[in-house]
């Protein structure tokens, strides 16, 4: 690994701020997604929920082959672009596209919708492979500094809690207004302001980025070995669970807030309040989390925000039936307040998970000798996609479980969605703290074990 030539100590603020928003460019898309498609499958298009779980499903289990090919790819990519910027380039105006299409089931037989509906949402995920996995590998190629990954990682999760704040907030008003009480309509205009915006954040990405650290070892090796030592590299191995841990809930959480603001709370008004505290708490962790996670280290500070979280979770449900606060003519239900908290501290996570991700290629080169960042990228884009997937199909089999209905909610749904909200969240973030007791780094710059 070398250092290319007059390289600054520091990055620049266009390359952090591009760098960041690159996460923008394939977040937006992707968590307009993960919050609305299965409401858009359910209720606008009318497919049954156990079978758009299942599409969730499996279209995400083919990323565990899928991603680290693109991986290897990466890897064995040289041009005169470097090795992950041609991915940025080639991939932002396919992956629009097929983004735009997810949101456009044709009026046909019910058989050939969900037909339609697994292969745009493949496609989706194939794409978002292409570019997420470079971006990803960037990272550790862009700089060697703890506190620079770190920094970088604080921009990442701004360009993420944007997007989400888009694709939450933002994309049920834009419906309304841009269908004129079409919904179809709706989606559609939506889905292509977004797309727009994403490939504008793309295009940044490529222009404004670059890799400082050049790779010298041959682009020809063994595949196989190469898998059975990052799979015996302990810290990506923790990055791995807890990253996959995160987004389970994170995207079980995404979807069934629409359902439990409307249906449990009986308060629609509350899914354009609730869904955006979860970007906002993202926001304003990326400028908490870096130097709490200097100062505790990765191990300490997730487990300790871990813990906080867990008291802020059972302090909401408790204020779920607390009278309403009233501040001049707008009530305010009393568990908005631990909900925003507790966005805040989880948020403080994903930054320490962009850091465990770039540092356990460190932890790699000094095991084995070699890097290999687009096939240890690969393998961590594969916990996100399959932690969201598994999230969204687990609230899509819930939703099937306790007999949810659009037209008609049972008590009896209405009962299994609150269960459901509150008690699967509770269990992975005990164990996302429990994977992360293993995290290999912390006090070390180069461990051996």
């Amino acid at each position: 690994m070398s250092d290319t030539a007059g390289t600054p100590a520091r990055l620049s603020f266009a390359e952090r701020a591009s760098y960041g928003f690159g996460d923008f460019g394939y977040s937006l898309s992707y968590n307009m997604a993960g919050a609305f498609l299965l409401f858009y499958y359910t209720d606008v298009v009318g497919l049954p929920a156990a079978a758009v779980g299942t599409i969730f499903l499996v279209a995400r289990m083919l990323d565990a082959v899928i991603d680290p090919l693109v991986g290897i790819a990466v890897d064995k990519t040289r041009t005169r672009w470097g090795r992950t910027r041609p991915y940025f380039l080639f991939t932002a105006v396919p992956y629009v596209l097929i983004f735009i299409a997810a949101f456009r089931v044709p009026h046909w037989p019910v058989g050939a919708q969900l037909v339609y509906a697994f292969v745009t949402f493949k496609a989706l995920g194939i794409v978002m492979s292409l570019g997420s996995i470079p971006y990803t590998a960037l990272l550790p190629m862009m700089t060697r500094d703890t506190g620079e990954r770190l920094r970088l990682g604080g921009w990442r999760s701004i360009g993420t809690s944007v997007a989400v704040i888009l694709g939450t907030a933002a994309t049920m008003p834009l419906v309304g207004a841009l269908g004129g009480g079409d919904a179809q309509r709706g989606f559609t205009a939506t889905t292509l302001l977004f797309a727009a915006l994403s490939l504008l954040a793309l295009l940044a990405l490529f222009r404004n980025c670059r890799e400082r650290f050049e790779d010298d070892n041959a682009p020809g090796f063994k595949v196989l070995p190469a898998v059975g030592q990052m799979l015996r590299n302990r810290a990506w191995l923790v990055c791995f669970a807890f990253c996959m841990l995160y987004f389970i809930r994170f995207g079980l959480m995404l979807s069934l807030t629409i359902f439990y603001a409307k249906d449990v709370l009986q308060r629609p008004w509350l899914i354009p309040v609730m869904l955006p505290m979860v970007s906002g708490g993202l926001l304003i962790a990326a400028f908490i989390a870096p130097p709490v996670l200097v100062r505790t280290g990765i191990r300490s500070g997730c487990i300790g925000a871990i813990g906080l979280a867990l008291a802020l979770f059972w302090l909401m449900a408790g204020l779920e039936t607390a009278p309403d606060w009233h501040v001049g003519a707008i009530s305010v239900p009393p568990l908005l307040l631990p909900y925003f908290a507790f966005s805040i501290v989880t948020s403080v996570t994903i930054t320490g998970i962009f850091t465990m991700a770039a540092n356990a290629v460190d932890y790699h080169q000094r095991k084995y000798g070699v890097r290999y960042e687009g096939l240890l990228s690969a393998g961590i884009s594969t916990s996100t996609k399959l932690g969201m997937a598994l999230g969204t199909a687990m609230a899509a089999f819930m939703l099937a479980r306790a007999g949810y209905t659009p037209d008609v909610v049972s008590d009896a749904a209405r009962a299994g969605i609150r269960t459901a909200y509150f008690g699967a969240p509770a269990l992975l973030l005990v164990l996302q703290a429990v994977a992360v007791a293993f995290w290999p780094m912390d006090g070390r710059d180069y461990p051996t074990r």
